[in-house]
C-alpha cells in the first residue's frame, strides 16, 4: 500500500481534534483526521446527559488547574466562549443556559457533532476512521504514521487523543506514550471530576442516606492549593458524588480530609439554642425545616441523638455538638471511583514543553498536543470543552 502525504495529520477525532482539523483545513491545509473508534465523538455524545454542556459563558484562566497555570491564557483569550457560541448560532443550534454560565444544546449533543463534522467537510478534511495507529516516527521534516489504513506522511502531527477517563468508550494512554517517545515530560495523571469513595465499614452508617441530594459548601486543602465550592451534594452507597464532590475531587489529595457544611448560611447550634424556650417540636421535625427529612432522621441516628427529643430538654453542649456535626462535617475519603467514572484526566503532557501560541513541542518541530491530553484541566460545567475548542483553534491556526 503506497504512502499518502498531507500537510497535517490530526490523531483523535474528538472535540479538540475535529476543531483543529476544521480550522487547519479551512486555512487551505491538506488535513487527514485519524481515529480508532467506530463511532464519532462518543465523549461529546454522552456529555451533559446527552445534551452537551459545550462551553461556559464565563470561562477564564481561573477555572483551570495545571502545574503551569498561566499556559492556558493565550489560547483561551484568542478563542473565547463567545466565539464558539457564534459558531453554534451560525449552525442554527438551539441552546440554553442551565446553571452558572453552563450552556447546553436544546435538543441533542448530536447537533454539536454534526456541526464539527460539517466544519471539517468545509475544510475538505480527509477521514481515516476506524483506523488504528501503530507507530509515529519522524524522518527529516516529515512524520511517518503507520496505520491500519497504510502509511501516512505529514509535515505536522497534532495529538488530540484525550486522557484516560471513561475507558469503555475508547480512552487510552496514546498521547502520553507519544510524548515520552519524543522525550517530552508528562505530569502524573489521576482521575478528575470524579465521585469519592469511603472505607466500606466506616461508610456503613451512611449507606441508608444514598440518593439524598442537597446544596453544601465543601472545601479541602490549605492556602494556595485550597479548593472551595458551593454546589449540590449526592450521597451514594459507596460515598459522595454530585457537582460539589466532582468539583472538589480535582483539588483533593489522598489522605486529605474534606470539610462540608451541610447547612450553608445557617449557624445551626445558635439557631437551636436560641429556640430552646419557644420551639416545642421534636429534634427530628426541627432539622427537617432545613434538611431533607430522611437526612434529618438519618443524621440524628448516625450521631446518637434521639429524633423524638425536644430541644428544650437538651443541654447547650449537645446542641452545639449537633450543630457542628452539620456545619463542619470533616470526612476522609479513601479513594475515588477512578477513571471509569471520571469526567476528565488531571495531569498530562507538561505544558512547559509546549508553545502557548501553537501548542507545538519546542523539542519536536511539527508535533502538537491539544485538549485533554495536556496538563490543563477545567472545572465542571463546560470549561473542558472550551479548552478543547481553544487549544484546537490554536494548533489549527499554526500548523
Amino acid at each position: 500500500m503506497s504512502s499518502q502525504q498531507f500537510d497535517v495529520a490530526v490523531i483523535g477525532a474528538g472535540a479538540a481534534g475535529m476543531m483543529c482539523a476544521a480550522v487547519a483545513g479551512q486555512r487551505g491545509r491538506s488535513v487527514v483526521l485519524i481515529d480508532h473508534a467506530t463511532r464519532l465523538a462518543e465523549k461529546i455524545r454522552i456529555s451533559g446527559g446527552g445534551r452537551c454542556n459545550f462551553t461556559n459563558a464565563g470561562a477564564g484562566p481561573q477555572h483551570y488547574l495545571s502545574q503551569n497555570p498561566h499556559f492556558c491564557r493565550s489560547a483561551l483569550s484568542r478563542y473565547t466562549p463567545q466565539d464558539f457560541i457564534g459558531l453554534v448560532k451560525r449552525h442554527r443550534i438551539g441552546f440554553h443556559e442551565k446553571h452558572k454560565g453552563q450552556l447546553f444544546c436544546d435538543d441533542s449533543a448530536e447537533d454539536i457533532i454534526a456541526m464539527l463534522k460539517a466544519e471539517c467537510d468545509a475544510g475538505h478534511v480527509a477521514w481515516r476512521m476506524p483506523c488504528s495507529v501503530a507507530q509515529v516516527g519522524k524522518s527529516g521534516d516529515l512524520f511517518r504514521i503507520d496505520t491500519s489504513a497504510g502509511e501516512i506522511l505529514a509535515s505536522s502531527v497534532v495529538i488530540a487523543t484525550g486522557g484516560l477517563s471513561i475507558p469503555k468508550i475508547g480512552a487510552t494512554d496514546f498521547a502520553y506514550r507519544i510524548a515520552k517517545q519524543f522525550g517530552l515530560k508528562v505530569v502524573e495523571t489521576r482521575p478528575g471530576l470524579v465521585p469519592l469513595t469511603f472505607d466500606g465499614r466506616g461508610w456503613e452508617p451512611f449507606v441508608d442516606l444514598a440518593g439524598i441530594a442537597l446544596q453544601v459548601e465543601v472545601e479541602t486543602g490549605a492556602k494556595k492549593e485550597r479548593g472551595y465550592f458551593l454546589e449540590d451534594l449526592l450521597f451514594t452507597h459507596r460515598g459522595l458524588s454530585g457537582p460539589a464532590i466532582l468539583q472538589i475531587s480535582s483539588f483533593w489529595q489522598l489522605s486529605t480530609p474534606l470539610t462540608l457544611n451541610l447547612l450553608p448560611g445557617v449557624d445551626l447550634a445558635e439557631a437551636l439554642i436560641a429556640g430552646k424556650g419557644t420551639i416545642k417540636k421534636s429534634l427530628g421535625n426541627i432539622l427537617a425545616q432545613w434538611l431533607p427529612s430522611r437526612l434529618a432522621e438519618g443524621w440524628l441516628k448516625v450521631n446518637g441523638f434521639d429524633t423524638g427529643a425536644r430541644i428544650a430538654d437538651m443541654p447547650d453542649k449537645a446542641l452545639r455538638q449537633l450543630g457542628d456535626s452539620l456545619n463542619r462535617w470533616v470526612v476522609l475519603p479513601s479513594g475515588s471511583e477512578g477513571y471509569r467514572k471520571a469526567e476528565v484526566t488531571l495531569g498530562g503532557i507538561d505544558t512547559r514543553e509546549l508553545s502557548q501560541q501553537s501548542m507545538m513541542a519546542a523539542k519536536v518541530p511539527g508535533l502538537h498536543f491539544i485538549g485533554e491530553a495536556t496538563d490543563v484541566t477545567g472545572w465542571l460545567g463546560g470549561y473542558n470543552f472550551q479548552w478543547a475548542w481553544a487549544s484546537g483553534v490554536a494548533a489549527g491556526s499554526a500548523v
